[in-house]
This record gives structure tokens, sequence and C-alpha cells, in this order.
């Protein structure tokens, strides 16, 4: 599963708060049922136009990765939250909405891994060579 979320009007003091940004990624996993594997990495940069700076900062989790992107002059803030299981969307947007200090976000939930083999008898049973094929008609393509 791949949450996405786009926050919009939200506090420039707080979408530039490299602190406050560590302590969401730090915490987040756990408060939505994830397993931490490492501690954030967080950082400021600066874009191409003036205005497009921020923070950006990640987190792995054995579930996958967490990623936040901030643009603080534009109110605006990137959030990706994927996970090789599936969770309860609500309350990380509920999370991301207060810790920002949102006036709105837009949400897009992706259903990813749909045909990931649930047991280990699946995967040997995967034929390599029609895999090989179907990506190379992907790339191709052709599919």
């Amino acid at each position: 599963m791949h949450l996405v979320i786009d926050g919009f009007g939200g506090s420039a003091a707080k979408l530039q708060d490299l602190a406050l940004i560590y302590q969401t990624l730090d915490e987040l996993p756990a408060k939505i049922g994830m397993t931490k594997i490492m501690p954030p990495y967080v950082f400021r940069y600066h874009g191409l136009k003036e205005q497009d700076w921020g923070i950006s900062g990640f987190v792995l989790i054995a579930e996958s990765h967490i990623s936040v992107h901030t643009f603080p002059e534009r109110g605006y803030v990137n959030i990706d939250i994927f996970s090789c299981k599936a969770f309860d969307a609500e309350p990380a947007v509920r999370a991301m909405r207060e810790t920002f200090d949102l006036a709105g976000v837009k949400v897009h939930i992706i259903e990813r891994g749909l045909e990931y083999p649930t047991d280990a008898s699946a995967l040997v049973a995967t034929d390599r060579w029609s895999r090989f094929g179907v990506l190379a008609g992907a790339q191709a393509g052709t599919s």
C-alpha cells in the first residue's frame, strides 16, 4: 500500500522546522504500526527557484519507507508512506494535518504488490523466463 499525501495551506514555520520533521519521522512509524529500522535522515535543500527550498527527510521501515518533502514558502508538503502491508491511512493523514497545520490535503492510496506471491511455493513456482518476458515486453512498450 502506498499512501500519498499532498498537503497545502500549512504553517511555514512548521514546514521549515528541521527538528519537528525529524521528530515526526522518528515517531510516525510506531503510531501507524510500522517498524523503524534506522533513525530518520533529514536535511535542508535549495531548489533551482528561490522559493523551492525546504526540508526533505525519510525513514526506512521494515515495511518500506516514509518520506517528507516540504516547501515552506508555498505552504506545501508531499508525504509518502509505502508499506508492503496494509495499514489504516486515517491516523497517518490526521497526524500530518495536525503536525503541519494543513488547511487541506489530497490523499491518494495506491495498492501495490497485488501480484506479489504470498507464500514460498507460489514464488518457487514462478517461471523466471516468463517474468523476464513480461519485464522485457513492458520495457519495449509491448505490454
